[in-house]
């Protein structure tokens, strides 16, 4: 996988294994306590989640949630999400609704003043300003991913150990 080639903000991805869903529990719960300084290992029902443990983790360290299905066939389907801490996402997102209100409201404000005959020009300067912000906003969140490949290749190398 070569996440900085990607567009995605949020890297997916499909893999199948031969171990099934017990192997792949047991392993993790085996895992835990050998990884336990570095990693965090959670689970639930057929959920793994992998994080960087509190020493190493960073603010632009990712997750990796796995979601392991079993397949008819006795393999294992796994469908991987990579994705950035809840925290910041949550602050990311709580960005973009804001930026996004504000160039809303100011379009509203713009078209009143415009079928008005009034001048908005200041109007229309807010909302280019907002477009401006969810650029940055982008390239924010752009920069954080690339700066967290690093461990989002270990977590990509300990899915592996539990996988194969």
């Amino acid at each position: 996988m070569e996440p900085e080639k990607e567009l995605r903000l949020r890297l997916r991805f499909y893999k199948t294994t031969s171990k099934s869903v017990e192997e792949i529990k047991a392993r993790c719960e085996n895992l835990k306590a050998e990884v336990a300084p570095d990693f965090n290992i959670k689970t639930l029902d057929n959920h793994i989640w992998l994080s960087i443990g509190a020493l190493k983790r960073e603010k632009y360290s990712p997750n990796l949630h796995l979601e392991i299905e079993p397949m008819e066939d006795g393999n294992t389907a796994v469908n991987g999400l990579f994705g950035p801490d809840p925290v910041l996402w949550t602050m990311f997102m709580f960005l973009h609704f804001i930026v996004a209100g504000i160039f809303i409201i100011f379009g509203l404000i713009a078209y009143s003043k415009w079928t008005l005959h009034q001048n908005f020009a200041l109007d229309i300067s807010i909302m280019v300003l907002m477009v401006g912000c969810w650029f940055t906003l982008y390239f924010l969140a752009r920069r954080n991913r690339s700066r967290g490949i690093p461990q989002m290749q270990e977590l990509e190398e300990l899915m592996d150990r539990i996988l194969y």
